[in-house]
């Protein structure tokens, strides 16, 4: 069992900046590919970005390309989320996952192991 907390998140202004981060314990953190998913009031899981085990590959939605940076610590079994000029469209809970099955990296069903959640809040 692959355990996931994440934190980091809060209320920020248009154009601030958060990181969250994703602390893993249990099985081996480093041997999953872990996925960053957002929902909006009312909308569904959205994937937003996605890193390989060994962090030599990343993806992001395009809505925040050039904007949010992944980034993984496998030493301290941490992922971390650097998101920059936030919008109030950014407005969600940020979940991470830990990818156990195929499929494109931003449908949420090929995921096992999901954090809680921490809420991220823009205001305009």
């Amino acid at each position: 069992q692959l355990q996931l907390v994440e934190s980091g998140g809060g209320e920020v202004q248009a154009g601030g900046s958060l990181q969250l981060s994703c602390a893993a314990s249990g099985l081996a953190f480093d041997g999953y590919p872990i996925g960053w998913f957002r929902q909006a009031p009312g909308k569904g899981r959205e994937g937003v970005s996605y890193i390989e085990p060994d962090g030599s590959s990343t993806d992001y939605t395009d809505s925040v390309k050039g904007r949010f940076t992944v980034s993984r610590d496998n030493a301290k079994n941490t992922v971390y989320l650097q998101m920059n000029s936030l919008k109030p469209e950014d407005t969600g809970v940020y979940y991470c996952a830990a990818k156990t099955y195929g499929g494109d990296w931003y449908q949420d069903w090929g995921y096992d192991y999901w954090g809680q959640g921490t809420q991220v809040t823009v205001s305009s």
